[in-house]
């Protein structure tokens, strides 16, 4: 296991409507999202994303929610019954070497990793599973907190996710953070 896993009650805190004050999912995903797609949220904590993903993909899309976490995939669905797409939403129960995506193979058209892969055990594992779910050209949003992460560890994460055809075409410029537009190679 990782070093240090985000508990469930930071979980909560992370989704609190005051962090919409610094960062706004609706702004910094507009770009890489549309209409009827199928879009991966890895490691969403309780959903601060995964709400705004899924009003985005609206109701032909959908999200589909992996986390190593029992609590944070019960909060996602709670707080996603209680916006009324709990029906755009599913989530899966991932391991320390899976993301448990078998099923969903070269079949997501975004994914997201929003502070997460520094928590990873095997990073390569890591990126050969977000690499077999991504359809061709789909695109990863790698975000990491400077805070977790230095400069030198984000481009080593780079390097790993390279090794598995994800090839950057972007670095857009984060509040906090570092980030990442990953491509996979067609």
């Amino acid at each position: 296991m990782a070093e240090h896993i985000c508990p469930p009650w930071v979980g909560s805190l992370l989704a609190s409507p005051l962090r919409r004050l610094f960062q706004q999912p609706e702004k910094l995903l507009a770009p890489y999202l549309a209409s009827g797609m199928t879009a991966l949220d890895i490691g969403p904590g309780m959903g601060f994303f995964t709400l705004p993903i899924a009003r985005m993909v609206g109701p032909a899309g959908l999200v589909v929610c992996t986390d190593i976490q029992p609590a944070m995939l019960r909060g996602v669905e709670k707080r996603a019954r209680a916006a009324g797409l709990a029906e755009r939403i599913v989530t899966r129960l991932s391991t320390a070497d899976s993301l448990n995506l078998d099923d969903y193979a070269r079949r997501i058209d975004f994914a997201l990793a929003s502070a997460v892969v520094h928590e990873i055990p095997d990073v390569p594992a890591f990126f050969a599973n977000v690499a077999r779910a991504l359809k061709p050209g789909a695109r990863l949003l790698l975000l990491e907190p400077r805070g977790h992460v230095t400069a030198a560890a984000f481009d080593a994460e780079l390097g790993a996710a390279r090794q598995h055809g994800l090839l950057p075409t972007d670095r857009p410029a984060i509040r906090g953070g570092h980030a990442a537009v990953l491509e996979k190679a067609k």
